[in-house]
């Protein structure tokens, strides 16, 4: 029994407990060489010579260490204090998504689809470091005094035994959110992941889980056989729109859901903004992020909107909204037009690049990928483009990682974005920034996690006090055309 008092490798004083599990207990403890409040999560010390539970435990800190995201509860320190290990957090003062779907019922709508984002946008995150979370629910999301939502809980990331949600004769966690792939104990991809954020916004909307019975493989057992009860049915007022979102997400076929949860995203930021113009309501407590991102999400700050005190502000912040969706609905017009406009944020301003600034990248060929037309990407022109070779075998073919375009901003320049156009959307790739220009893709600084890109696509950083001249866009997975065009690109500052 662990009391209240004891320090924790004579450093973390145990202050509260403020969780248990199964396996572990959460204490608030107080870091005196830091002076600051922490979480530790220590496993229970009868369990600790277990090597299954102990891997398990040694592989949340692992994973969760490898995430550095304002969405994602920070890992801190981890080590063993006389053989029970235990796993240092930054400590989240608020409560769980959970208590507040309780406390208040249904939320507000734009306050839903808003931690939808902020969860999505860590799970994005998790994804980019091939880490599948597999036990997301609003249990494991905390709200932070700013309204923030932090993904929590990693403990059995990847550590689903082979024979599924009952090995052992145990349940890994609720079901309630469970995907049916998992549930009949099949592979568990990213896609796991994008059906539970579906059933979590569905709650969030109806103020209840979807399926209820008597067990909770009963309930596992629904989630494979039964269609999702209409969300509109149980909150009509949502649109038709965001309906669609939730029941893309929670298709039970992987091949009918979201293929990655970028995607999702990117629907429930169309969303949000459709929604509150639609209602005029951008109120509630939470963070409600309307930055359309794909960048790195560590490194920006979200843009929230609470309760106006004024009526000024609201009538503002509505017309702004209203504004932003007609300007949405105009510029979607069908795919490679060439009067298409590209969609551009309206808070960044555009880098002014020299006709010249445009240079291919194929660090791991001969060093060309179509040089003769990288000036057809920043010509304003979306009738051109430029575009990377044809590679019918993926870039695993012809032992590559990938290819990129990198332009010379003329000096080092604070640039928080860069916008492309593509006609070919669905391939994957990030953005890098550098000083110089390195002779291979390690010497560049890394800016923003790989992303499935859009027919118009941003991605977006914050600057960490470090200014590049030059800046990349490293192409790392190619369409099923085998070919990867960019018809406009566009650096923001």
């Amino acid at each position: 029994m662990t009391v209240i008092g004891t320090l924790i490798s004579e450093r973390y004083r145990l202050d509260e407990k403020i969780g248990s599990g199964g396996m572990s207990s959460v204490y608030r403890a107080f870091d005196p060489m830091l002076e600051r409040w922490v979480a530790i999560k220590l496993m229970h010390r009868d369990i600790s010579h277990d090597p299954d539970q102990l891997e398990r435990f040694r592989r949340e800190a692992r994973a969760v260490a490898q995430l550095n995201h304002p969405h994602v509860v920070t890992v801190i320190d981890a080590g063993e204090d006389d053989g029970a290990p235990y796993i240092v957090f930054e400590y989240v003062e608020g409560e769980t998504l959970k208590d507040r779907i309780r406390r208040l019922g249904r939320l507000p709508v734009s306050e839903a689809v808003a931690y939808a984002i902020e969860i999505g946008r860590a799970l994005e995150a998790a994804h980019a470091s091939r880490l599948v979370h597999r036990d997301v629910k609003p249990q494991n999301v905390l709200i932070d005094p700013d309204g923030r939502a932090k993904v929590t809980d990693f403990g059995i990331a990847r550590s689903l035994e082979a024979q599924g949600l009952t090995a052992t004769g145990r349940v890994l966690g609720t079901t309630d959110y469970v995907s049916p792939e998992q549930a009949l104990g099949h592979e568990v991809t990213g896609q796991s992941d994008i059906y539970s954020l579906g059933v979590v916004l569905y709650e969030m909307l109806t103020g209840e889980v979807p399926y209820k019975a008597d067990t909770q493989v009963a309930v596992a057992m629904k989630h494979v056989r039964d269609p999702l009860p209409d969300v509109q049915r149980r909150r009509p007022e949502i649109s038709a729109s965001l309906a669609a979102v939730v029941e893309h997400a929670t298709a039970k076929e992987t091949q009918n859901r979201y293929q990655d949860v970028g995607q999702m995203v990117h629907d429930l930021e169309e969303v949000l903004a459709i929604e509150a113009a639609r209602t005029g309501q951008a109120t509630g407590e939470a963070t409600t992020v309307l930055q359309s991102l794909s960048g790195d999400t560590a490194d920006f700050a979200p843009i929230r909107l609470r309760r106006p005190k004024r009526v000024l502000a609201m009538t503002l912040l509505v017309l702004a909204l209203v504004a932003a969706a007609a300007v949405f609905l105009a510029t979607r017009t069908e795919k490679g037009t060439v009067g298409r406009v590209v969609k551009k944020p309206a808070e960044l301003t555009e880098v002014r690049l020299a006709r010249g600034a445009a240079t291919d990248y194929d660090p791991e060929g001969d060093n060309k990928e179509s040089s003769g037309a990288t000036g057809n990407a920043i010509d304003g022109n979306l009738g051109t483009n430029w575009s990377t070779e044809t590679y019918q075998g993926g870039f695993e073919g012809s032992n590559k990682s990938g290819v990129g375009l990198y332009v010379d901003a003329g000096k080092p320049v604070p640039a928080r974005g860069l916008t492309l156009a593509t006609a070919t959307p669905r391939f994957k790739a990030a953005v890098y920034g550098s000083e110089t220009v390195p002779p291979s893709l390690g010497g560049w600084t890394r800016l923003t996690p790989t992303a499935t890109v859009n027919q118009d696509h941003t991605f977006r950083w914050r600057p960490r006090g470090r200014l590049y001249r030059y800046y990349l866009l490293w192409i790392s997975d190619l369409p099923e055309s085998g070919e990867a065009q960019v018809q406009e690109l566009s650096l923001l500052r």
